[in-house]
């Protein structure tokens, strides 16, 4: 579609303030932080859970597995909804159900108690209090030449509180045991509802061209870049996610103490936040696609130097370092191109469903990780998975153009 003059004087004139779009930000950073930053000391209590209740690692993997899955599947949803109501009130309700969620989790005494407050609770509260909901509330906040660094300052709040969170998390472990180390999490999380409560995203008005929601739908479908960008961040999913639930247990195994599993996850927090906002801001002025094949290829022989090389102390906080600064980095970048490819209007849904297969790639690897330890006693076939899927990935990203779609003037598709 070319765009005229006035229509990109109408487009600017809808973007709100500069003194709003900052506050939109900020409040948008606190709340994925604090998502984030909760979530990421989840693998922390497996092992005392499992301990204290008999369970295989399988348990705890398949709550975990399962959060990621509604997570994704519900992503699509929640992010529908912001784009058409905001997402403020998405964040509210999420956030409550983050809150109840953890609180229940530190009351489980079963299975299927951990099924349905990690797994389903949480998962729900992830879908609208992370990346497609807020991101999408920033793309619209902000010009198309400012959007690729906002995305990666958002994103990387997330790695902040990743980092900030993760000693804390360790530390109400060690002080109050892992149920009422869960409750007050609980009470953190709560905080999300004040923050989304405050938070003003504005959908972007409909005009007379806009796609309806299943042209959205339909556009986006036939696209074979789409289901490129889809399948590469199943690869994502699978690799982050086994790494984060399955690391201490795998240090652990190999004689290494729980501290040095939690400072690991720490560094990938603190140096996430450099590698997120350094891809944030190159995908501004270089190709995107481009940037996450080579991201990938490099995440891949990070995975494959630290399981082949002799494993210590020192090593396991190289790779944490390393592997840190390609954790989030993939997120501006692959809702960049969406953005580019398909505009903001819809870009809440269209990034949830993207992320979609995230969780499953999620839900795969940290599953997996849990099924075949029990089966074989090791890890070893899961990272190879994981190695041999960032070539896969590198080669997906390759082909996929960030070039905007042209459309008819009308609601029915491209040309």
């Amino acid at each position: 579609m070319t765009t005229t003059p006035s229509a990109k004087a109408t487009a600017a004139s809808a973007l709100p303030s500069r003194h709003a779009a900052l506050l939109l930000i900020v409040l948008g950073s606190l709340v994925i932080s604090t998502a984030m930053g909760l979530r990421h000391g989840f693998g922390l209590f497996m092992e005392p859970m499992s301990s204290d209740f008999g369970w295989g690692r399988g348990v705890f993997a398949f709550a975990l597995a399962l959060q990621n899955l509604v997570w994704g599947l519900s992503q699509p949803f929640t992010g529908a909804l912001a784009d058409r109501f905001g997402a403020a009130r998405v964040i509210v309700i999420s956030g409550a159900l983050y809150a109840v969620g953890l609180l229940m989790m530190g009351l489980a005494n079963s299975a299927l108690g951990m099924t349905l407050s990690a797994g389903i609770l949480i998962g729900l509260g992830l879908s609208g209090t992370t990346f497609s909901v807020i991101l999408g509330a920033v793309g619209r906040a902000v010009s198309p030449e400012k959007r690729s660094m906002a995305m990666g300052i958002v994103s990387a709040a997330g790695s902040f509180g990743q980092f900030a969170m993760l000693p804390g998390t360790l530390g109400l472990l060690e002080w109050l045991g892992w149920s009422a180390a869960l409750l007050a999490m609980g009470a953190i999380a709560a905080l999300m509802i004040p923050f989304g409560a405050f938070l003003r995203d504005t959908p972007s008005p409909r005009g007379a061209t806009d796609l309806t929601l299943k042209d959205a739908l339909n556009e986006a479908a036939g696209q074979k870049g789409f289901w490129m960008l889809c399948l590469g961040f199943f690869v994502c999913g699978f690799q982050v996610v086994f790494i984060a639930v399955h690391l201490p247990g795998y240090l652990f195994d190999n004689g290494l103490p729980v501290e040095v599993g939690s400072t690991v996850l720490a560094l990938v927090g603190l140096f996430n936040i450099f590698g997120t906002y350094l891809a944030g801001w190159l995908g501004g002025f270089i190709s995107k696609p481009r940037l996450l094949s080579w991201l990938y290829i490099i995440r891949g022989a990070v995975i494959a130097a630290f399981v082949f090389m002799p494993l210590s102390t020192f090593s396991t906080y190289l790779f944490g370092i390393a592997i840190g600064l390609l954790w989030l980095s993939t997120v501006p970048l692959t809702n960049g191109i969406v953005a580019s490819v398909f505009g903001v209007r819809h870009l809440s849904m269209l990034g949830g469903i993207v992320f979609l297969f995230h969780q499953l790639g999620s839900f795969m690897g940290v599953w997996l990780g849990g099924y075949l330890y029990d089966l074989t006693g090791h890890y070893n076939t899961v990272w190879q998975i994981a190695i041999l899927l960032s070539v896969v990935a590198a080669a997906l990203h390759w082909f996929i153009s960030e070039a905007p779609l042209e459309r008819q003037t009308r609601l029915i598709g491209i040309k």
